[in-house]
């Protein structure tokens, strides 16, 4: 009987059991994935309402309009009407402008027409008089109006066709809200249609056979499908971001992947050292099966950091996130080890001839042994250099700036972009986002109607707004919905001042002096800036919680309070070189021919937290997994020097293959025309890249080697910490550079 059987290691356990009861371990889970389908799309994903997702002042606008109004959003249309010569006084120009109007008229699904024609709405003809636009308001919900906007989008298309000689097209919150919608859509599946085809490509060049290739895609695109629909049970608790299911497809996929291949690897190397195929599952299960659990423990910890931003958005993606690495965890620890046992050497077959040959299961890498040597020989200089580079790459975090993506942040192709930028150039970004003053009040008093109608004045008066200045009052006139346009292009710094002008100096001068009137500002530019605001306040929180706790579990996995500060230590240099890449690429626009886009001179607003959580996770499953091979040969009697060459060489290989489907994945999303997804994808690819590299196979085992015993340093006040069980040395002649043994883990 193998000495595992006796095992307290939960991995061993589970690993064993599933290789016993294959059948049950492998059907289970797939039932398991059948039932997550059919519950998930039964009840449905309940995604988060546009009147609940904002926070801070814009959320109270947000609430006072939703129950006053259909919709917070106005729900505004336009049609630009514009030439390159004549101006609105022109015959053909006014008569172009009337066949927008008489298109549209009568339509059923539209209220509230404003023609630039009509010189109550002079403030729709532009300055120089070739630009105006046709305004009006759709009925209803934007769900309502979706269905009912392309129609109106065709016939626009159709009046456009009949004066070629103007540019006459349509954009607004339903026509460009939908459209950009499935546009962000379709690039999201064609991201997780590329990201499979690189991952097998990696995965054939580290098995060089079909079948073993096809072991941990299976693993990691089942865990993925499942939790995309287990999803839905906690939605109806705690709506979801509608882009949850990409950023379960992006975690999902690289910590499925990584885990099956951490384990699969091991049990190759097991094989080819001798061990029977039983022999080899067990050690398996007991040494990366138990990196994994420790790994994705970890993992699941720093996403639920995310919980604490104080974000709907970034509480769902927390949740999902949690949700898709346990899955993964689970699958690799169960079905994986099922799947094994019952293929043995099987999961060889479909060898692909020549990437066969490169394979080797002995788990010692000559290349990253060759850079390895000259490390541990001059650890000081190796440390230093790799160290220096780090901080330099980090340096540009110093300048960091996060801003809200506008019309910036999208490609001139994207549908209706092209009419949107040049309003704002004819016009401003304001009159496609305004702001939207929620005022609760008697619409009927004096005092309100007065306080209204100053608020326009002096909005006006201060240069820093204009119109159209468009007033709403709902049936039980208890709300008003004052839309007015700022200056600026919505998320830049004339904008964000035009903002506080209205919201510090203009509204408590007017509204705020009516007696039992509340008032709060959305939009937009609103919503951009509360969430800047939050997120700084609630950043450190969220930072906090994951390096203490991670701290924690790295403490009692390893017993060793420097490893468990180092590793917080190397983690942070690894996210602050790739924060600096970002800043680097985008905020100072060093990457945009080469990537091609236009910086907005900043970072995505949410994208530092969002990062720091998966980063942080992610470069954990290489942290746990080379010192899980570490303290194993340390605990064989292996010298610290000889165990850290040993733990590494052996797994560089692995990590590096396992970074290198990371950073393919997430690099799809560099190619994507959106500046957001560039911004991720590049930053989360940098940081991988980074740390698989100069973090993992540089720096570690410089500062390991430095500290030599040291490294595992445990005061005596904590030794009543938990032993977690480490695998006995494999039987045969003892390790080269063996030093006595120390007890075993656990024993």
């Amino acid at each position: 009987m193998s000495p595992l059987k006796r095992s307290n290691n939960i991995a061993a356990r589970m690993g064993r059991w599933s290789a016993s009861h294959w059948k049950t371990a492998v059907f289970g889970w797939l039932a398991f994935v059948v039932i997550a389908v059919f519950v998930g799309t039964f009840i449905g994903t309940k995604n988060i309402d546009t009147a609940d997702a904002n926070v801070g002042q814009a959320h109270k606008a947000d609430q006072i309009l939703k129950h006053a109004f259909p919709q917070v959003d106005p729900q505004t249309e336009l049609v630009l009407v514009q030439s390159s010569s004549k101006t609105v006084d022109d015959p053909a120009f006014r008569a172009t402008v009337k066949d927008v109007e008489q298109t549209i008229a009568g339509n059923p699904a539209i209220k509230n027409v404003r023609s630039p024609l009509d010189p109550a709405h002079a403030d729709q003809v532009s300055k120089d008089g070739r630009s105006v636009m046709v305004v009006w308001d759709m009925k209803g919900t934007y769900e309502n109006a979706k269905p009912k906007i392309d129609g109106i989008v065709s016939a626009v298309g159709d009046a456009a066709d009949r004066h070629p000689g103007f540019y006459v097209a349509e954009a607004g919150s339903v026509s460009s809200g939908k459209a950009l919608d499935k546009m962000f859509s379709d690039q999201l599946k064609l991201a997780g249609e590329r990201s499979i085809p690189i991952t097998v490509i990696v995965l054939l060049l580290v098995f060089g056979a079909l079948v073993a290739v096809g072991v941990p895609l299976l693993v990691a695109l089942s865990s993925v499908i499942a939790t995309v629909f287990l999803v839905a049970l906690p939605s109806h608790i705690v709506p979801m971001d509608q882009n949850v299911s990409a950023v379960i497809l992006l975690v999902g996929l690289a910590v499925g992947v990584d885990y099956s291949l951490f384990y699969l690897k091991r049990e190759r190397e097991e094989r080819a050292l001798g061990r029977s195929p039983r022999a080899a599952l067990e050690a398996a299960a007991a040494t990366s099966g138990r990196s994994v659990l420790i790994s994705g423990i970890t993992v699941m910890v720093a996403m639920a950091g995310m919980m604490f931003s104080g974000d709907k958005s970034y509480l769902g993606f927390g949740i999902a996130t949690m949700m898709v690495v346990g899955v993964a965890m689970l699958g690799s620890l169960t079905v994986l080890p099922a799947l094994l046992s019952r293929l043995g050497d099987k999961v060889e077959k479909g060898k692909i001839p020549f990437l066969h040959r490169l394979r080797r299961d002995s788990g010692e890498n000559h290349f990253w042994k060759a850079i390895l040597t000259p490390v541990l020989r001059r650890p000081v200089v190796a440390a230093a250099l790799a160290g220096g580079v780090l901080l330099v790459l980090a340096a540009p975090v110093l300048q960091l700036h996060t801003a809200q993506s506008g019309l910036d942040a999208m490609p001139n192709s994207a549908p209706t972009v092209g009419t949107m930028k040049k309003i704002e150039k004819a016009f401003s970004n304001g009159d496609l986002s305004p702001a939207i003053v929620a005022i609760e009040a008697n619409t009927d008093s004096a005092a309100t109607k007065q306080a209204i109608s100053e608020l326009k004045s002096q909005a006006l008066a201060s240069g820093r707004m204009h119109g159209p200045v468009v007033v709403e009052v709902n049936p039980s006139h208890t709300v008003a919905r004052v839309s007015i346009p700022l200056a600026g292009k919505g998320s830049d710094s004339v904008s964000n001042a035009a903002l506080d002008t209205l919201r510090n100096q203009i509204l408590p001068a007017t509204v705020g002096k009516v007696s039992g009137a509340t008032f709060a500002v959305t939009g937009p530019t609103a919503q951009s800036a509360d969430e800047n605001s939050l997120l700084k306040q609630k950043a450190p929180i969220v930072f906090g919680f994951v390096l203490v706790f991670a701290f924690i579990l790295l403490l009692v996995s390893f017993r060793s309070i420097v490893i468990a500060v180092k590793a917080i230590v190397l983690n942070l240099l690894s996210v602050g070189a790739a924060y600096g890449v970002l800043v680097a690429v985008f905020q100072w626009g060093w990457g945009e021919s080469f990537l091609g886009f236009h910086s907005n001179g900043g970072i995505a607003s949410w994208l530092p937290i969002f990062m720091f959580v998966i980063l942080f996770g992610l470069s954990m499953d290489y942290h746990v997994f080379i010192l899980s091979r570490v303290r194993e040969a340390y605990d064989r009697g292996l010298k610290t020097e000889d165990a850290v060459a040993h733990g590494i060489t052996t797994t560089a290989g692995v990590v590096s293959s396992a970074a290198l489907v990371m950073v393919g994945v997430f690099a799809v999303f560099a190619l994507m025309p959106i500046l957001d997804m560039k911004e991720m994808g590049i930053g989360l690819a940098a940081a991988v890249l980074i740390d698989a590299t100069i973090v993992r196979a540089v720096l570690l085992p410089a500062t390991m080697k430095l500290l030599g015993e040291k490294n595992w340093y445990l005061p005596r006040w904590l030794e009543w910490l938990p032993k977690l069980e480490h695998e006995a040395s494999p039987p045969g002649k003892a390790p080269e550079g063996a030093r006595t043994p120390a007890p075993a883990l656990g024993a």
